[in-house]
């Protein structure tokens, strides 16, 4: 791109692309709701509810116990 881009509309792709390939299918927007994000609509409210999401993730897994199980080769 030779610098000739607009900062803030790279990053508004980039956090639709994140939503748009979330694991579960019925967390992914909607092409409509796309198609609206790109027109600047919407993506700041997803993208913060994405986020919070995200963190409440984390944290419940940061909270599970780790189980490691060493097998050795024979």
């Amino acid at each position: 791109l030779m610098q000739n881009y607009d900062p803030e509309e790279v990053e508004a792709i980039i956090q639709i692309a994140l939503l748009c390939t979330q694991t579960s299918p019925e967390d992914r927007p909607k092409m409509t709701k796309v198609v609206r994000m790109l027109e600047g609509e919407g993506l700041a409210e997803l993208w913060e509810e994405w986020n919070r999401q995200q963190v409440s993730y984390r944290k419940e897994h940061e909270l599970m116990p780790r189980r490691f199980v060493w097998a050795e080769d024979s």
